[in-house]
């Protein structure tokens, strides 16, 4: 008997990133924050996957928040870019964590943020 499997679908991530060695982010900056968009059978199983690629590329993810999958995403009435849907797509035909966006940060640009 085979087992059925939830088909995949692509969720979207933004994952803080601190500083580690070898991390590939400018010197100047204290973190990143990182877009990835993750083909998974879940939320879980997204966040699990990119928390793991990330930690190889010697990254030091400190905190993921889920957008959803590109269905939630439409149905909030969100705008997508053709570029951005071609990323969501490659995730998908590759199963695989596409990183999308890095945006390198300083303390100062996140106490700017928040005040």
């Amino acid at each position: 008997m085979t087992e059925e499997r939830a088909p995949r679908d692509v969720y979207t991530l933004m994952v803080e990133v601190g500083r580690a060695a070898g991390d590939g982010l400018p010197e100047t900056c204290d973190g990143a924050h990182i877009m990835c968009y993750t083909a998974a059978r879940s939320e879980k199983e997204a966040v699990d996957e990119t928390v793991v690629v990330l930690r190889q590329a010697e990254m030091n993810p400190i905190e993921v928040q889920s957008y959803g999958t590109l269905a939630a995403r439409r149905a909030e009435g969100q705008q997508i870019s053709e570029e951005d849907l071609a990323l969501m797509a490659r995730a998908v035909d590759e199963n695989a964590v596409i990183v999308a966006h890095v945006v390198p940060y300083t303390d100062e640009d996140e106490g700017a943020r928040d005040g």
